[in-house]
């Protein structure tokens, strides 16, 4: 493990982020999936993160990335997404038939620190999902909360890590059926 290195301070701050167009809507190919990449770079660079890896789907981004300490991650992420929405409704103006609402990503984002997971298992895992096949699972499958744990416990199951807890947990989560998680309506 290499440890960064501030002025006064010695770090190692990893985050797995995941975030999504808004309606999911699979709009990331070509020239504009290339013009995001780009805008996430030049964003990282400015703030002094450094990214370790990353994929574009054509409707999420996973980036795995290291975060100085005197920047808190929400900041980064609303750095990020609210640059790259901006640019990118400027230069491809054929999304305001999709995003009438001069909004391009959706709201919030999935993060998890590479604690419990090691890093090896979250890079695997993203060379893993840039080659597979999409699984048809419906994204309304599981609740909010239920999906973070779910997503942690996935990528330690891909990598053959997982221990009984980890087990244990994902089947008390796979539980009785739920409801159809439907987003809130903000008036």
């Amino acid at each position: 493990m290499i440890y960064s290195t501030g002025s006064h301070t010695k770090f190692y701050h990893r985050f797995h982020v995941v975030w999504t167009t808004k309606y999911r809507y699979k709009v990331m190919r070509g020239e504009m999936r290339e013009r995001i990449r780009e805008i996430i770079i030049q964003t990282c660079q400015e703030l002094g993160v450094h990214i370790e890896k990353g994929v574009l789907s054509t409707d999420h981004v996973h980036m795995f990335i290291s975060v100085p300490p005197q920047i808190a991650l929400s900041k980064v992420m609303m750095r990020i997404k609210g640059r790259s929405s901006y640019k990118i409704q400027r230069e491809f103006p054929e999304l305001r038939k999709r995003y009438w609402g001069q909004r391009f990503w959706a709201r919030g984002f999935f993060s998890t620190t590479s604690g419990n997971v090691t890093d090896a298992v979250i890079l695997q895992y993203l060379e893993l999902h840039a080659k597979r096949k999409p699984t048809g699972v419906s994204r309304y499958s599981f609740r909010p909360l239920q999906l973070r744990y779910v997503a942690v416990v996935s990528v330690a199951i891909m990598a053959g890590r997982f221990t009984s807890h980890a087990k244990t947990s994902a089947i008390e989560l796979h539980g009785a059926p739920e409801t159809r998680y439907r987003p809130r309506r903000h008036n």
